[in-house]
């Protein structure tokens, strides 16, 4: 067993700290995550038609759970959201894109379990779940052009949209914040499998601290 004095010393390094820092950063941009895939989900801007190509009959934009079509003066969506009732044309991607935000809210709440858990294995916890939620949320945007066939997207996008091909539509901000929310929960995964692994180097196998549930690199000074 390491006595108090040495543990003291593992505190000071700079190797503490800057594990202390990242893992903050980490958090951070979790939270930033879980906000994003939030609005991914339920923003109806995954696509809008392109006037300047197409003069189209109607013109409007459209997500996973409404489609909107902009009057002179509103715009009127059809579609539930507050029924999380998707699209019928997306709703395999909209299952995948709410799981992927599920698993995501999970690791927020697995925060808390740094005052009762091993720090390294929460960390390891968290990381397979931000990497399950980016592979739900890539499945997600490859089965969503698969429904651009569908009677509510041609009715936007001319005839010429089908499966895979927009017609006279193009990819809106919420398409590409969702492409972009798979890369950020990557970057999570591995810098998470990082730190988890970094807590396991950080003390000897011999040494059990008195608190399990405070992290070294997380613990108040």
């Amino acid at each position: 067993m390491l006595e108090a004095k040495e543990v003291a010393k593992l505190y000071q390094t700079d190797f503490v700290r800057n594990a202390r820092a990242v893992g903050a950063l980490w958090a951070v941009c979790t939270l930033c995550f879980g906000l994003i895939e939030i609005v991914v989900l339920i923003q109806p801007t995954w696509v809008r038609t392109a006037p300047a190509r197409w003069m189209p009959t109607s013109v409007g934009h459209f997500g996973l759970y409404q489609v909107c079509e902009e009057a002179e003066w509103s715009v009127e969506c059809r579609g539930s959201l507050a029924t999380l009732t998707p699209v019928p044309a997306f709703k395999a991607a909209a299952v995948f894109v709410l799981m992927a935000l599920v698993l995501v809210l999970a690791s927020v709440g697995c925060f808390g379990l740094f005052w009762f858990c091993n720090a390294a294995t929460v960390y390891k916890v968290c990381a397979w779940l931000q990497l399950t939620a980016a592979t739900c949320q890539a499945l997600g945007c490859i089965i969503f052009p698969d429904g651009w066939g569908a009677p509510e997207v041609r009715f936007l996008c001319g005839p010429k949209a089908g499966s895979y091909h927009l017609g006279n539509c193009a990819i809106h901000w919420g398409f590409t914040l969702a492409i972009l929310g798979i890369v950020d929960a990557l970057v999570l995964s591995v810098l998470a499998f990082v730190l988890g692994n970094r807590q396991d180097a950080l003390l000897p196998e011999d040494y059990t601290p008195e608190k399990r549930g405070l992290p070294i690199a997380l613990s108040p000074d």
